[in-house]
């Protein structure tokens, strides 16, 4: 990537705002230790009192967390107190003193997997072990869901994936997505917190959901799930979802789980849930950093869903009327956003590779096609360094990125068309490659009009 300077301070906005969601500091400024005593957020522990520490959890910054935990308790409470397994990644696993990082899916692959499923059981045997005296620390964060896989008795892996890729490619939302999920698990809607025995839960989370629902970040495995089987059937109806694209077993058991007392009704053990880090966090410190760029800031806020394409078309519009007509604000403006679209997948038997921060720039960058993009550079990208099923973060669009693509005789629109934006942005250098960033709230929107 060699973006112009506009696109260089595009991409330095989003790094800054990448940077403040960081797991490690997170976790730093929520856990922290003085001689004997733990404060995790707000409560105080006094370390002799305490039997066993148990740290479990998963999720695309449960690598980061783990490590800035170890960190904080230091190396004789590991010795002493501490078990640990977290389910991340293939990509983020590394070797800590304690805490297992275990690889339950391949990097870019976001489906459950037979590795997921192990850890997941690992870890549920961990919390069933555990007793009064003992303290669990569960580390979420987004991406948890697939990462954390523990189908019921009567539904197969196979038929959760299924399920999972159907609900993906007709563009549900990640509520609708995880209200199906916790009906087939054993660890999700609360799932981990009935089968843990500790005296003290503590769940340490961080967001990837607009509004930041406990239920629905990772699937809640330490909240109470209040969703029915009802709702969850009710969201595969909204899509059309039968055989052979839903499976059989999987429609079936939750028609039998309507009339039957759901175990999610159980009751669970004490616990609290502390949200650490969202995308507001990741936006406001990109908007901090914009200023002290000299530009004066658009705030559209972290509540931003919709289709790729149309959020790319609405932004493109909005740079522009800002830039040619003082909308709003005179330029030289930053336009900052997070939330998270989603994608309509098309159907086609041609070759094709993207995500959905590429897909709304190339959408973007269509609308703006004939005018050059001077004076505006756009920017979209998931703040854990994935987008879709591909090794980059997201994609920029300025005016040297443009004029490569005219080079290249690219068409956005035949590309935006079968959603292979990345093919696009790969041949004239407009991807952005930042691999694992340990964190993950959501997408985070640049825009910068000179």
């Amino acid at each position: 990537m060699d973006p112009t300077p506009l696109g260089r301070q595009a991409l330095e906005i989003w790094l800054s705002g990448v940077d403040a969601v960081r797991s490690e500091r997170l976790l730093q400024s929520a856990v922290r230790r003085k001689g004997d005593r733990i404060a995790i957020c707000d409560e105080q522990f006094s370390l002799p009192d305490i039997g066993k520490i148990a740290v479990v959890g998963g999720g695309k910054a449960g690598a980061g967390m783990a490590a800035a935990l170890e960190n904080v308790l230091g190396q004789q409470l590991l010795d002493e107190k501490v078990t640990g397994w977290i389910n991340v990644p293939a990509d983020c696993v590394r070797p800590l003193h304690k805490i297992h990082l275990h690889a339950a899916r391949p990097a870019g692959v976001n489906e459950p997997t037979a590795e997921g499923v192990a850890g997941a059981n690992q870890i549920l045997e961990i919390v069933e072990q555990l007793g009064p005296r003992d303290l669990c620390l569960v580390l979420i964060s987004g991406g948890g869901s697939a990462l954390l896989p523990a189908p019921v008795p009567e539904i197969s892996l196979a038929d959760k994936q299924d399920v999972t890729r159907f609900l993906m490619h007709a563009g549900a939302t990640i509520h609708e997505l995880n209200t199906v999920r916790k009906q087939l698990s054993r660890i999700k809607g609360g799932g981990l917190l009935r089968h843990c025995r500790a005296g003290r839960t503590i769940s340490l989370l961080i967001s990837d959901v607009i509004g930041d629902p406990l239920d629905i970040i990772a699937s809640g495995p330490t909240v109470e799930d209040h969703s029915t089987a009802a709702d969850a059937i009710a969201v595969l109806e909204k899509y059309a979802g039968s055989p052979p694209d839903v499976p059989q077993t999987v429609l079936d058991y939750l028609k039998q789980s309507e009339t039957e007392k759901s175990p999610h009704a159980a009751a669970l053990s004490p616990v609290t849930n502390h949200v650490i880090g969202n995308n507001r966090m990741a936006v406001a410190a990109a908007a901090a950093r914009a200023r002290e760029l000299g530009y004066a800031v658009h705030d559209l806020g972290s509540d931003n869903a919709g289709e790729a394409n149309e959020c790319g078309i609405e932004l493109a519009n909005l740079c522009r009327s800002i830039r040619d007509d003082h909308q709003i604000v005179a330029p030289p403006v930053c336009v900052i956003s997070g939330g998270e679209p989603v994608v309509h997948v098309v159907p086609t038997d041609k070759p094709r590779k993207g995500g959905r921060n590429q897909q709304l720039v190339l959408a973007a960058l269509d609308v703006l096609w004939h005018d050059g993009l001077p004076r505006i550079a756009i920017l979209s990208g998931g703040t854990d360094g994935e987008d879709g099923p591909t090794d980059a973060a997201g994609a920029l669009a300025d005016a040297g990125i443009l004029e490569k693509a005219v080079e290249n005789n690219l068409d956005p629109r035949s590309y935006l068309a079968i959603n292979d934006s990345y093919t696009f942005f790969d041949a004239c250098g407009g991807l952005i490659k930042t691999g694992p960033t340990h964190t993950n709230v959501m997408d985070l929107r640049v825009a910068v009009i000179s």
